[in-house]
């Protein structure tokens, strides 16, 4: 059974109205997913600190707090996976993005100390960090970066969602339950982890 709630992640009334209401449809949670996320491209020196807060807000406060508000709910169950969303940039870096590479790291570190504090609870914590894949966060990157960004990949090309889905699904399933605090990195050989 699969229904929509619209919501900001990155406002904790709208993740409360969402935990809230998936909640009441549901009657619990199994899986979390935290995905949320968009690009930009600014050099530091151009940015703004709005454009700063926005990119950390979307991409980490979102994972902290929608954390913050399963985790008890996967405590009372004894049961649950979290999987945060990471980029291959948090080990690399990359011009322009200075804030979207601090928030993917945040989420790297993040997930590991949460990972450290559930012990020994039947709950996982991993995150995934995706190499560049066709998604619309690429459709506002100017079209000579993308061809130098494909040319640095060992396998001269961006990812498609199907290659990076079964990183996700693994780390929900059972045959996962020995993984906590790792991090997967499907990125075509674009960083060695």
């Amino acid at each position: 059974r699969a229904f929509a709630i619209q919501a900001d992640v990155s406002q904790q009334d709208e993740v409360d109205h969402l935990v809230n209401t998936g909640y009441g449809e549901l009657g619990g949670f199994d899986i979390l997913v935290n995905n949320a996320g968009f690009g930009e491209t600014v050099t530091a020196d151009a940015m703004t600190v709005e454009s700063w807060d926005r990119m950390i807000a979307v991409h980490l406060r979102s994972v902290f707090m929608m954390t913050r508000r399963i985790l008890p709910l996967l405590y009372m169950q004894n049961w649950g996976k979290i999987i945060n969303t990471a980029s291959q940039l948090a080990y690399k870096g990359a011009p322009g993005y200075a804030h979207y590479t601090a928030a993917k790291a945040g989420i790297i570190g993040f997930t590991r100390s949460v990972a450290l504090e559930v012990g020994a609870r039947n709950v996982n914590v991993n995150c995934v960090a995706p190499g560049a894949t066709e998604t619309p966060l690429l459709a506002d990157v100017d079209d000579a970066l993308l061809e130098a960004i494909k040319g640095s990949i060992p396998k001269g090309r961006f990812a498609e969602i199907a290659e990076i889905v079964p990183s996700y699904v693994f780390l929900a399933s059972e045959d996962a339950r020995y993984y906590q605090g790792q991090c997967l990195s499907p990125n075509g050989g674009d960083v060695f982890l």
